[in-house]
């Protein structure tokens, strides 16, 4: 599992490279046409890297019921996501078990942050149909991507930062004294967050040519960036976003 960075070819790590050299099968999970440039990004960082033959084994997604994610319900959630690795595990060990040699799949970002691969491997190698040694390659995040193109670090000094998703974002609000850092979004979840004294860092398709950064109050910006997140959405028919919030008080009075 080899982590190639944010979106950016130039991203990918020396080491990156070195194993993707070793590979005879690359694996990816197709998402369908509407995000054909994620495969394109793969595509060109194969090409730019491995000088050997190699081969490509597109397996597609099973769909998964993204509506329960919208309900809230924490357990339906989990439950669905369950279901959904299950079916996704079922076509890697099929394509997995007829490989002979040394495979290796290109992971958006880190294999280690919001990332399902590390836990399909798991469970591949639970059903016992194929054994087979791993190694993970880490890669650079969306998030010191998005601190970088923002030149900003992601939280205050001393200052814990949080993790999470837009649907935690939703339910728990932001917590007091923490800088935190969103994934995973779809609902523009900043906009229920309340208050006037929040700030917003807010990028999206990091690394990759539409690349778009928004920043400043919350209040102030939260409808340019919904607004121009629809159009974006709307004309590439994917999106990939991430944003950090902080209070714009001093630490000290916090």
């Amino acid at each position: 599992m080899i982590g190639i960075g944010a979106g950016d070819p130039r991203q990918v790590t020396v080491q990156a490279i070195e194993a993707m050299r070793r590979a005879d099968v690359f694996f990816v999970i197709g998402k369908g046409e509407r995000k054909q440039e994620l495969l394109d990004v793969r595509t060109a960082i194969l090409a730019a890297h491995v000088d050997h033959d190699y081969r490509v084994v597109t397996i597609e997604d099973p769909p998964r019921d993204r509506a329960i994610a919208a309900t809230g319900a924490d357990a339906a959630y989990r439950d669905a996501v369950t279901d959904w690795h299950d079916r996704r595990a079922d076509l890697l060990a099929a394509e997995f078990a007829a490989v002979d040699g040394v495979g290796a799949i290109l992971v958006w970002g880190d294999p280690a942050l919001y990332d399902s691969i590390l836990r399909l491997v798991d469970r591949v190698l639970a059903r016992g149909v194929v054994s087979f040694d791993h190694e993970v390659i880490p890669g650079i995040t969306s998030a010191q991507a998005l601190a970088a193109r923002h030149r900003i670090v992601l939280h205050d000094i001393g200052e814990p930062l949080h993790i999470t998703t837009g649907r935690r974002l939703r339910e728990e609000g932001v917590r007091a004294g923490e800088s935190t850092l969103v994934m995973l979004d779809g609902e523009c979840s900043f906009t229920t967050v309340p208050g006037d004294d929040l700030h917003i860092w807010w990028a999206a398709y990091l690394g990759l040519p539409d690349e778009e950064l928004i920043e400043g109050p919350l209040r102030a910006v939260e409808g340019r960036i919904m607004r121009r997140r629809n159009e974006l959405r709307e004309s590439k028919g994917w999106i990939m976003d991430i944003y950090l919030l902080r209070g714009t008080e001093p630490p000290a009075t916090r």
